[in-house]
């Protein structure tokens, strides 16, 4: 099926695409609005932007470069607020924003920079750049590939660049709440050098994640628990919450074995049995391989238990092999 174009599309092209003078600003703004709100609902349907492609827009603005995205805000303090395709979305703007900053490695928790705020009721990043209409350019053009490569399944989008004044509205910026939010882990992912929406490199970067994001001491401390079979259940959640494995952003229940030898392979699966069962990790429903992810309403437990060791009621350990 041949995919239409969207009245901000033409538009953009009619007033002159990214140089477009400022008397645009309030149409392409308006027609900026109802493609995101089109895009939101799409998201939520079996297939997205089949016919015409959903907007995604990327722009330069004040030393930065933001994206819009057709996205619940709420993405910013609950990854469990969007669905798989929205989570894919977001992390792929943030891996192409941050690409084109060029921020490099982060040096500490602190350095990372990556902002999340609202534009008219739908979520917007926020990243500084040295030089922001370059910055732009790139994350638009690599979201335009990303898009064409079908990155992201059953999705059908369009990158748009668009002036800095369309998109000056953006309100209550703020860095993603909590130290692994998904968003957060997607930008140290990029700046260590690899891509959030390929999990064989993200594995790769498990610890350097672990080290940047975790609080002191929390990697240590879970590791050296003296009960083997609590140990194997904090360096699951631990290492689930260093990857940013929280609502819709999962990872295959056969992963929860990797970092095990020996017997502990096999009791990984079983403790991985008894976090699901305890509601501390959800399944995503699939008809193919199951696929796991942190519950973002059982945090606090998730937290206590790895920093702490203290196990949340309801969680019944298997007992030790051999």
């Amino acid at each position: 099926m041949a995919e239409g174009r969207s009245e901000l599309e033409r538009a953009l092209a009619d007033a002159g695409g990214v140089d477009a003078p400022r008397e645009w600003s309030a149409r392409l703004r308006n027609l900026l609005d109802a493609e995101l709100r089109r895009g939101f609902v799409e998201l939520s349907e079996s297939r997205t932007g089949y016919g015409i492609p959903i907007a995604v827009a990327v722009a330069a603005n004040q030393g930065e470069v933001v994206a819009a995205l057709p996205i619940s805000p709420e993405l910013r303090a609950d990854a469990g607020a969007v669905g798989e395709r929205s989570g894919a979305l977001a992390a792929a703007a943030v891996e192409h924003v941050v690409e084109g900053a060029s921020p490099g490695p982060p040096r500490s928790s602190e350095d990372l920079s990556l902002r999340l705020g609202e534009l008219n009721g739908m979520l917007a990043l926020s990243y500084p750049a040295a030089e922001p209409a370059d910055a732009a350019e790139y994350a638009h053009e690599a979201l335009a590939a990303a898009f064409d490569d079908r990155r992201i399944d059953r999705l059908r989008a369009q990158a748009h660049l668009l002036p800095g004044h369309v998109v000056g509205d953006v309100t209550d910026l703020r860095p993603p709440i909590g130290a692994t939010h998904p968003l957060r882990v997607a930008e140290a992912v990029t700046r260590l050098g690899g891509s959030p929406l390929d999990e064989a490199t993200v594995e790769v970067l498990e610890q350097q994640l672990l080290d940047l994001l975790e609080p002191a001491g929390a990697v240590s401390r879970a590791h050296e628990d003296p009960d083997p079979v609590r140990r194997v259940a904090r360096r699951i959640l631990q290492r689930l919450d260093g990857m940013g494995k929280w609502g819709s952003y999962h990872t295959a229940f056969d992963h929860l074995a990797r970092g095990f030898a020996g017997n502990e392979r096999a009791l990984a699966y079983e403790v991985g049995e008894a976090l699901l069962a305890a509601g501390l990790l959800e399944q995503k429903p699939s008809v193919g391989q199951r696929h796991i992810y942190l519950s973002p309403r059982r945090s606090g437990d998730i937290r206590r238990l790895v920093d702490e060791g203290e196990l949340p009621a309801g969680l019944v350990l298997p007992p030790k092999l051999g």
